[in-house]
């Protein structure tokens, strides 16, 4: 039986191991932390349970195909609802909607801010579908080791169609002229870490993902997806060592022949790396098997890093939904201070979840569970008069929304930010996302799946292809997989 070490426990080492697995590899999976998940770990307390990363559940259907590869599916693990209204977006102090679940009322809704929009919005998200199913049935299923993977006719064809070429901020401006409804189609673009005239038209796709699929939320927190994965994996014969981070390898004959934790050593064929790309690559291998230089990264776009903020509030809040949008800044300059120009924003825009307006089950009853999230530019440092500023800042914009008391009211306060991805995670910059989706940064343009000097080694995760967010993670982990196994046939 051939071996394979996975390392990382984040959704796309999960999805690799199992994979393997399944393929007949005795698979052991090391994490670096005392916990599964990656960034999609929980910590508790006082009677609360805080998703610390991921909290978007969007392409259910992803999550599905993933589990219908095993012959399971989602409900298996964890109960899925859709959330109604999706989220709200907060414009000012007394402007904001809430976005309908429901197709009909969301361009009822586009069609009261701007006369024609909902007709356009028909024709934008018809382009988008086919996107979608081109993209994420195909496109991204590619590992993207040669450009020969592309050559062929019909692949050309559904890349033109895709508007790969085009700006996604050219594209939208061919349907929709207010700004709200560009707000309101952009944001998915901020969080994937580029701003949307870098960003190819291709990724309107996650407009179709948002407004036709839907915002959904697995009750119990988004770490049921990832006990779901574990116990799936566990399944297969993944085994899992919690405390291993890996500090160094031992090569042979152009291979890694042992892994060295700080407690322990490991062999095997093959190793596959989910932990962070550039960690890997320019930390731990010498320079001779490094895929790519320290100039390399340093010219690379990175998606934001972030200051969140996990609370505990002794009361529940008014006007909040369970996802929030805080564009009531300029969001032209907080894009340009995250990405043109990298400083502490100004008034920067914000993300507020309360996941107990769903799910009762993450915080005690009559109070609320509050994660907010500041996008900042990967990079810049932080004190603690800074967090504090901001924290300050964001709380008081939500009180004035909300027409409620919330800071006299918290009862657990922890923050986690740049430094702390880097520590976590040993994230590149402390980048919470990976690497921006711009046109230069797609498919074969990404970081290798495999080290090209090294015979057994392969990454996956968020810095290779195919890019940043938990759906594609999932497929990254399938796709290395699938590397892994046709090349040891061959």
């Amino acid at each position: 039986m051939k071996t394979a070490i996975v390392i990382g426990s984040g959704f796309s080492g999960l999805s690799a191991a199992t994979h393997l697995a399944n393929s007949g590899l005795k698979v052991t999976v090391l994490e670096k932390n005392d916990s599964l998940g990656g960034r999609a770990r929980i910590f508790k307390e006082k009677g609360f349970t805080f998703d610390m990363g991921p909290s978007w559940y969007w392409m259910p259907d992803v999550f599905e195909r993933y589990f219908n590869n095993f012959g399971k599916s989602a409900s298996d693990y964890y109960e899925l609802v859709r959330l109604d209204p999706s989220y709200k977006v907060v414009f000012g102090s007394s402007d904001a909607v809430d976005i309908p679940a429901n197709y009909e009322l969301f361009k009822e809704m586009v069609e009261t801010i701007e006369i024609g929009a909902g007709d356009n919005l028909d024709k934008f998200l018809e382009q988008a579908a086919y996107k979608y199913e081109q993209g994420i049935n195909n496109l991204v299923q590619k590992p993207s080791r040669s450009i020969t993977e592309f050559i062929n006719l019909k692949l050309l064809f559904d890349v033109i169609r895709m508007d790969i070429f085009m700006s996604y901020e050219k594209h939208i401006k061919k349907f929709f002229h207010h700004d709200k409804i560009l707000r309101l189609m952009e944001f998915p673009i901020l969080f994937l870490g580029a701003i949307a005239k870098n960003t190819p038209a291709l990724y309107s796709l996650m407009n179709y993902a948002d407004i036709k699929l839907g915002t959904w939320y697995p009750m119990g927190g988004m770490n049921k997806i990832i006990e779901g994965m574990v116990d799936l994996a566990m399944e297969k014969g993944v085994t899992f060592k919690t405390d291993q981070e890996v500090r160094k390898f031992e090569f042979e004959n152009k291979s890694i022949r042992t892994v060295h934790t700080q407690t322990a050593s490991y062999s095997a064929d093959m190793v596959i790396a989910s932990a962070d790309y550039h960690h890997i690559d320019n930390k731990l291998l010498t320079p001779q098997f490094q895929n790519y230089d320290e100039d390399y990264w340093n010219k690379k776009i990175f998606a934001p890093s972030a200051v969140i903020f996990y609370l505990g509030v002794n009361k529940k809040i008014k006007n909040l939904n369970h996802h929030n949008l805080f564009f009531d800044a300029d969001f032209e300059a907080h894009v340009e201070e995250i990405y043109t120009n990298p400083e502490w924003p100004e008034k920067p825009l914000f993300y507020a979840c309360a996941p107990s307006k769903t799910d009762p089950s993450v915080a005690p009853e009559g109070m609320e569970n509050l994660f907010i999230l500041i996008p900042v530019a990967a990079g810049i440092k932080e004190t603690d008069q800074i967090k504090t500023d901001y924290f300050d800042q964001v709380i008081e914009r939500m009180e004035k929304y909300t027409g409620d008391q919330i800071k006299d009211h918290i009862i657990y306060k922890r923050s986690f930010t740049r430094k702390d991805f880097i520590k976590e995670y040993n994230s590149f910059k402390g980048n919470a996302y990976g690497l921006a989706n711009t046109l230069r940064q797609t498919a074969i343009l990404k970081p290798s799946i495999k080290n090209r000097k090294l015979t057994n080694l392969y990454y996956t995760g968020q810095l290779t292809v195919p890019g940043p967010g938990v759906p594609p993670s999932l497929i990254s982990g399938e796709v290395v997989a699938r590397e892994v196994v046709k090349d040891l046939v061959h």
